[in-house]
């Protein structure tokens, strides 16, 4: 009996938070009359915070990238932010579909007549910003609310493992050989601070700037982190790199695949993205 007033009051709860209507990160307003039973996820993040809050059986199709968890490799792969395609994205009949507030995929999908929500997950604080958001969207808020929990508490405990270190290296982070990189107030620059890092790059250049290689070798980072193939090649082989302490020293980490893929998330596991950078200027 129990379990069945429990039942009723969750489904009562959600009658009343529908029809709902909330300003996506594009500033548009994006009504819905009922929770999403068929969902499209363009971002591998989102992707993973859907089925982190216990809805994975409703995406019927993911962007090219989404890996995670295992069960969304199976489902159909409707593109990324350059390729998309809408023709598969709206034969599949998604009641809602959630895009990256970048690229034009809304105007097309809107057209036909989709509900789409656009996403922005680039600082620390937009993981829980789009956990709790989702969470709404699914009719999942009490969900949402354990999540944002678990993940706080995860992070925390790997703030406490790196807390013990006795130093602070200063780091350079190297998202491709172009090179781009990370400022201090993204969500991968907030990890390194949380892992007792210092990046060399200021805020003033933004989220995630293109710097010059002689940037890099004036400000002599202590530890590199690249999340490319062929990294330690391309890094060793710049002109003048050889004189930075990194280099010289071996403390490089060149992550790809899988754990490339964790640091470049800002979703449900950055718990285990923290772990990796604790791991890297700090040994195990």
């Amino acid at each position: 009996m129990k379990r069945l007033l429990a039942a009723l009051s969750v489904l009562l709860a959600l009658a009343f938070a529908f029809p709902l209507t909330l300003q996506d990160d594009l500033g548009r307003t994006v009504t819905l009359k009922a929770p999403p039973k068929r969902i499209v996820t363009m971002l591998p993040s989102v992707t993973e915070t859907v089925c982190a809050l216990g809805a994975c059986d409703r995406i019927v199709a993911t962007d090219d990238y989404s890996d995670w968890p295992e069960s969304v490799k199976r489902l159909p792969k409707a593109g990324g932010l350059y390729n998309p395609n809408p023709e598969l994205i709206v034969s599949l009949k998604p009641d809602l579909v959630l895009v990256s507030k970048y690229g034009r995929l809304y105007e097309t999908l809107e057209r036909a007549g989709l509900t789409v929500y656009a996403v922005r997950t680039e600082t620390y604080e937009d993981i829980f910003k789009t956990v709790r958001t989702l969470g709404r969207l699914l009719g999942l808020p009490a969900e949402a609310e354990r999540l944002v929990a678990q993940i706080q508490k995860e992070v925390y405990q790997e703030e406490a493992r790196a807390a013990k270190a006795r130093s602070r290296p200063r780091v350079y982070y190297e998202i491709d050989p172009t090179p781009y990189t990370v400022g201090p107030e993204s969500f991968i620059g907030v990890l390194i601070s949380k892992a007792r890092g210092v990046n060399i790059v200021p805020k003033e250049l933004g989220l995630f700037p293109k710097i010059s290689p002689e940037f890099v070798v004036e400000k002599d980072p202590e530890v590199i982190v690249a999340t490319y193939p062929n990294a330690l090649e391309t890094i060793r082989s710049r002109p003048g790199w050889s004189r930075i302490q990194a280099v010289r020293t071996g403390r490089i980490c060149v992550y790809t695949g899988g754990e490339a893929s964790l640091l470049s998330r800002p979703g449900p596991r950055v718990a285990q993205a923290l772990r990796l950078l604790v791991d890297c200027f700090h040994g195990r």
